[in-house]
């Protein structure tokens, strides 16, 4: 099977939550999922100073969907919202 490259945008609950919490919680949430050991990590301002977590991983594709994962990462503290902004199988 090949593998896909996944981007996760993680939005805290408010500009008061730390995102390096966020960051190690959800990428501990990844690895167990998918045993994925390859991220790109970035910051991207909203509004008003509030900044969402973008996660770009790689997973297995027979491992499906991430909804799984999704809830998972959802369920941890100070994270308002988790959504996939992108799939793209990777070539190579």
């Amino acid at each position: 099977m090949a593998s896909v490259v996944i981007t996760f945008r993680i939005m805290p609950q408010n500009t008061s939550i730390d995102l390096s919490n966020l960051e190690a919680e959800a990428k501990k949430e990844i690895v167990e999922f998918c045993n994925s050991q390859e991220f790109k990590i970035s910051i991207e301002p909203i509004a008003f100073g509030l900044k969402a977590l973008n996660i770009i991983f790689v997973m297995d594709e027979s491992k499906g969907s991430t909804e799984e994962l999704e809830k998972r990462i959802s369920h941890i503290e100070g994270v308002e919202s988790v959504e996939v902004t992108d799939v793209r199988r990777a070539i190579g």
